[in-house]
Parts: structure tokens; sequence; C-alpha cells
């Protein structure tokens, strides 16, 4: 006779800690728990999820196994941890209402919409057909809906519309799609939409798409805020969208039906398209096609930032429609995304010539996120709607809570709590009194809804930003971080790199520890310090600020030792203006000097005949970059050694001019400027191996959002025997330097 073993009842206490609010977790234990007969509760806290089961202790363990291999979609699980408890006989499984405690918990950010609900709305049998408000615990609003935690119903804007019946029936239901899912809503119960504009005697969703027919602009209200939409094939449309709301220059974001729609005017790999489909639904930058859209859209360049559709809303508009739609932030000249109806009624009121308002409020305003694949990974541009606020894990635990408060332009800040570091969505530039006063708005709102008391500031060696005034303000200790050296940490703390790397940033401007403007560098770095060792040679910038935005100013700082050679570009302006130009550099009257690869940029752009004034930061370099074609030839280049290593610009923009001046093609002169920038990073990066035995570089700094330099120098570096780094989950621009400036601040401090 055999007997069998019955193991004894066991009980477990499991703390789970990451996204698992929100998600769908409780419902994903409840059943899970059945599965394997435990008895017990489950319930969410201020810091995460908490369980306690009884039962076999081969179930325990088949349990705690699928919690960790198969969680929910949306779940992100960062830690779990179990211990032993004394049995309380539980006769069930049950989920109990949440607890506070002085814990947090992570924040899911906004998803699209999913299959499930996409397929109800387009059934006509189903109570929410063509319902533009549907979601359940796999997508919808989150981080845009969220006022605090623990994530519950009363805690979000959805607080002020009760549940009818059916709604309230499905919430209550562990085994329905939309346990617990806090925006749940249908026609009776939910948010509604209202047309501001002219009569609407049809659906709403209608009247918007017979206005974009008919050329007009309309504000509409999504997921984190109001973008401002118009037919992306008609010129006129787009022209009046760029006037009204004084945008001249930068491209507009479009969004397109479906991946059919996106290949007639994109190419689009396999990984775009994931991208794309993603349920974070970024703006994916692509490369774009024969086929045009308006003009005025994208003017220059060679990609097209593109979009699918991510709200119900969309959705339904989309399907009204034969034509893609610009869809770009609904704000004026440079303030923060418009969210609330009366906001939008009395801001846009001379851009839009109607609105589609809501009456769901949006507690947090959020832009959509920018997104590319290059060199093998996503590189995020602008990190915002779906990522944010999703926190970097660290390696290790921060020995102290640390605000970052980030740059100048496309500012984040970051705050650590353990070994979570809180970036915040895209805050922009802190140019004028509402962008400042939402950052130090969202400052606090993230303080609060983390729990997080920071303890340390880190900011800026600049003290003319104001994030900088913001640090100096705050009655806490500070640390200063030299800028680019935030931007390598950055990308060495999404690889959890501790040790000695060479870092190569390069950017537009960063404040350097000589008083002079950096943006070419190499530094030898760990996370706490750094010493250059090589950069762009300094070059004058008569006017300083002035001159990022007239080029030729820049273009003549770096020419003005030999400015007979470039007789021709120099007859083109007044010559008046170029003898005081001259005369600045000479005198060194406002003039500060520039190691800056983003100047050797616009110098190379305006010498070139592409334009001599920019209507934004960067449009020259992204300009030279469009003129790209396959080519591996490069000028010569100069690379001598003073106290570190100095790269001598003018030898490559001599080259350069002397072959525009010959009638050369501009795509062959362009491709062969970008060829020499890669040439001289990776002759230098071979010096500073043999010189100081380091195997691993890091690439940062706004400038690697060019596709072709990054995508060049990772390949040329691999091949190299380097192991080579760049950003990949939070941005190689400004957007990222809030995280080094927190790592390195917490390594400073860690004694």
């Amino acid at each position: 006779m055999v007997r069998r073993r019955v193991s004894k009842i066991q009980a477990k206490q499991i703390d789970i800690f990451g996204i698992v609010q929100g998600v769908g977790f409780r419902p994903f234990v409840f059943t899970t728990a059945q599965k394997y007969n435990l008895r017990g509760i489950v319930y969410n806290t201020s810091s995460g999820v908490y369980i306690e089961v009884e039962g076999q202790e081969g179930d325990i363990n088949s349990f705690i196994k699928e919690l960790k291999d198969n969680p929910p979609p949306l779940a992100v699980i960062d830690e779990i941890k179990v211990k032993d408890l004394e049995i309380k006989n539980y006769e069930d499984f049950k989920i109990i209402s949440s607890q506070e405690n002085d814990g947090f918990v992570p924040v899911s950010p906004d998803m699209g919409v999913c299959e499930d609900c996409l397929r109800e709305m387009n059934d006509p049998n189903d109570r929410r057909y063509k319902y533009p408000f549907i979601n359940c615990t796999n997508c919808g609003p989150r981080f845009s809906i969220i006022e605090d935690i623990p994530y519950d119903r009363p805690k979000t804007s959805m607080k002020v519309f009760p549940m009818c019946e059916k709604c309230e029936k499905e919430y209550n239901d562990p085994h329905d799609r939309r346990f617990h899912a806090q925006p749940v809503a249908c026609f009776d119960c939910g948010p509604k939409l209202e047309f501001v504009g002219g009569n609407c005697e049809e659906d709403e969703i209608k009247c918007v798409a017979d206005a974009l027919k008919r050329g007009k602009i309309v504000a509409i209200k999504g997921i984190g805020g109001f973008h401002l939409a118009v037919n992306a094939l008609s010129d006129e449309a787009v022209f009046t969208l760029r006037s009204r709301k004084k945008r001249y220059g930068k491209p507009f974001a479009v969004m397109m039906k479906d991946i059919n729609q996106v290949e007639k005017y994109c190419f689009v790999s396999d990984e775009e398209k994931k991208l794309l489909l993603s349920q974070r639904r970024p703006i994916v930058l692509l490369k774009k096609k024969g086929e045009k859209l308006a003009k005025g859209v994208a003017d220059g360049l060679d990609t097209l930032g593109v979009m699918l559709p991510y709200a119900p809303i969309h959705y339904l508009l989309m399907d009204q429609i034969d034509f893609p739609i610009v869809m770009t932030s609904g704000n004026v000249s440079e303030e923060p995304i418009c969210k609330d109806n009366e906001e939008a009624l009395e801001k846009l009121k001379d851009i839009a010539d109607a609105f589609l308002l809501n009456n769901r409020d949006i507690v947090n305003r959020i832009d959509d996120s920018v997104t590319s694949f290059n060199g093998g990974a996503e590189r995020i541009i602008r990190r915002a709607r779906g990522y944010a606020p999703q926190p970097i894990l660290l390696k290790k635990d921060a020995k102290v809570n640390v605000l970052a408060v980030g740059g100048f332009y496309k500012n984040t800040f970051c705050i650590t709590h353990g070994h979570y570091a809180f970036i915040s969505h895209h805050i922009g530039d802190l140019d004028n009194e509402q962008a400042f006063e939402y950052y130090k708005e969202q400052i606090e709102r993230y303080k609060r809804l983390f729990r997080v008391n920071p303890e340390v500031i880190a900011h800026d060696m600049h003290k003319g930003y104001l994030s900088t005034q913001y640090a100096l303000s705050c009655d806490l200790p500070r640390v200063e971080v030299q800028h680019h050296h935030a931007h390598i940490v950055s990308c060495m703390a999404e690889y959890n790199l501790e040790e000695k790397v060479i870092g190569i940033a390069y950017d537009g401007t960063g404040y350097g520890t000589d008083g002079n403007i950096w943006g070419a560098e190499f530094l030898i770095c760990d996370l706490k310090d750094f010493l250059r060792v090589g950069h762009l040679e300094y070059k004058p910038l008569p006017g300083g600020e002035l001159a990022i935005k007239k080029i030729y100013r820049t273009a003549l700082g770096f020419i003005s030792k030999d400015i007979n050679f470039y007789k021709d570009f120099v007859e083109k302006f007044d010559s008046k203006e170029i003898d005081i130009i001259l005369k600045q550099i000479e005198r060194k009257i406002n003039t500060p000097y520039v190691s800056s690869m983003g100047r050797f940029f616009d110098a190379a752009a305006s010498l070139l005949g592409l334009r001599d004034q920019v209507l934004f930061e960067g449009q020259g370099a992204m300009e030279l970059e469009s003129l790209i074609v396959e080519n591996d030839d490069f000028y010569d280049f100069e690379v001598y050694r003073d106290r570190e290593y100095i790269i001598n610009p003018e030898v490559i923009l001599h080259q350069l001019y002397e072959d525009y001046k010959k009638g050369i093609d501009r795509k062959i002169i362009a491709t062969k400027f970008h060829n020499s920038i890669v040439e001289f990073t990776h002759y230098l990066a071979l010096e500073l191996r043999k010189e100081f035995g380091i195997n691993k570089v890091v690439l940062s700094g706004g400038s690697f959002q060019n596709r072709y330099l990054l995508k060049k120098l990772l390949a040329k570096l691999t091949a190299s025997g380097f192991e080579a780094f760049s950003n990949s989950k939070v941005p190689c621009n400004d957007g990222g330097i809030s995280l080094g400036q927190a790592v390195i601040a917490n390594k400073k401090l860690e004694g």
C-alpha cells in the first residue's frame, strides 16, 4: 500500500511592489488563488498590493510563480516579498477594500484602448457601441486622471460619475474585465461629449469630421490635454494653423488611421510597427516616402512624426474621414498644453474654429511621447503619455531622497526614492512664467503622489536656468552637477554601469567648469566624478543666444580666422553688419566661447546655404541630416594635443565650403560632413582606450537624436571591439539630464 504524503497547510504574506494598481492585478490574484485552491485576502495599499494566502505548500509556490511569470498586460512587478504567517483559517479568498500606509506605489501611465474594448465599441449589439470613453482594466486613462494613491475611483476625476447598476455590477465582479477599472462608465452614467462652434444636430464626432473636411481647425480634448487638429492634406488649413498658433518651422505630428495609411506616406520597419501599435501609442519618427502631405507639415525634413489612434474618440473620428490629420499640442506659444474646457475655450479661441469638449476632468496634463527605432533599440525623444511616470529602476537604493531639477530646454525633473527614479513627464522649455509655474506645481504633485520628501536638491551649474534658480530658492542642501556629466550618467543609470567609461557628450550648449559653453565633450567618468580629456576647439559665438537663432553669426565665429577664403559667403550679408560682428569677435564683446557640436552643425548648415536663420533650435542640423545619402567618404580632420585632445572644426568646414564652391551636390557634402564627425569621434575613442584602458563608451546629448550619426557611430565603435551604450529609456537630449543629476548627487552623498 502506497501512502500519499499530504503537505502541511501553510500561510504566507506576499507584498508586491511596482505598477500593480489600476491594471487588473487584484482580480488576477483572485482568479489565480481560486485556480490553486487557496484561501485568503488581497487588497491595495499605498505601497502596492498586499496578499495573505493559506493552502498546500506546492499550490502556494505555483501561485507565486504565476504572479511573477504571467501578470496582467499593464502590470510591472518590481519586487515580490514573501514571509510566513500564522494560519488564520480563512474560509475563501476575497478582495477587500484598500488600506493606506506610509508607502507609495508607482502609477501606471495612460494606455491606448485595447482590442477587446475596440471590438465592443464597434459591435452594434453591445451597450457601449460607439461610446467614446470605453475602457477596461487593460486600457484607458491612468496617470491623467489620478489625484492620489491608492488608485481607487474616489481618488480620480471619475469620482463625480456615480456608476449605473450595470457598470457597478461589472466593477464589483472579480471575473469581469472591468473589475475595479476606475474609469469604467457607459452612455448612461459616464462622461459625455460636447461640440462647440456651430449647430450640431448629429453626433458630435460627425460634426468634428465635417469641420475637418471643410478645412477647419478643431480643438479636441483627449487623454492628457487638448490637440489642435486639421486636415494634413490641405495646404491652406495647415498654413492657417501655423499662422494662428504662431508656430513657425517646427514639424507637426500627424495621426493616421492605420498601418496601411502609414505605409502610404512612410517607410515602416517591423520594429517601428511594433512601436506604433504598442499600447503606449507614441509618436514615432519615420522616414518619408514619395506620397506627399500638405506643405507646412514637416518641410525640409526627411522624417515625419506619426501616431495611430489611441483614445476611443480617435478611432470614432478616423472612421469618418479618409485623410491623415495634424494633431499638435493644444497650447499657445510654448505654454503648457491646455487641459480644462474653460482654459481651452479662452486660450485657443483665436486658433480653433470649433471645439470637441467632454466633462471628464484631466487631473495631470501630459503631452504625447515621441520616439524612434535606431541602432537596434527604441530611442525615446520626448517621454510623456504612455511612458511617464513609470520609474527607472536604479541598481542600488538611493541613500537619500533627491530632487533633481533638470535643465532649461525640454525640462524634466527627477525624484529618487529607494531604488526608484521617478522622472517626470515632459514639462518643456522653461522660458515663460506659465511653464515655470506648471513646473513647480508638478514637482509638488510628484512629491505628494509618490510620498517623497526630498532631502537634497541637485541642479545644473548654469545659474541662469530657472530650474537652477528654483533649486537655489529651496531650503535644502544642494549638489551642483555639470551638464554633460549628467548626460553621460543618465545613460549609465539605464544600463546599471558603475565603472569608469569613455563618455562622449554631443549637444548644443551646457555650462562648463571653465566658464565656457561646452557641447562636444570627451569625458572619463563614473557616477561621481569626471575628467575632461577632449573637446571641439573653442570658437567665438558673437551675440551669444542671438547666434543660436541667426546661425550665419555662428558660421562667422567658426570661420573668422580665415574670413577671406569664405568671401562669397560673407558677401551675401550686409557689409556693415559683418564688420560689426567681426569687431565684436575681435574685441570679445558679448562673445562667449563654445565647444559645441550643435553650433558646429549650425555653421555647416549656414555655409551650405540651407538657411541663415532658424525658427527653432536644431532646425539647421535636422535639415542637414535630411540631405544624407549612403556614402562612406569623409573629410580629412585634425586632432591635436594640448592638455586635452582638441578637434579642429575649421579643417572640415574649409573642405566642406570648397566642395560647395565647386558645385558638388549638397547631399554628398552633408554626408561627408556627418561621416567626418563619425571618423574623428571613433579615432579619439581609440586613443582614449589606449591611454586609459577603458573599453566602455557611452554616447549621450541632444546631437545623438541624429539617427545617422548615432547608428553609424555605434556600428563603428562596436566593430572596433568597444562596448557602446546610448540612451534608450530616457531621452538623450536635456529631457534625460535630471536622471543623471539625481544619480550623481546620490553617489556624491554616499559617504
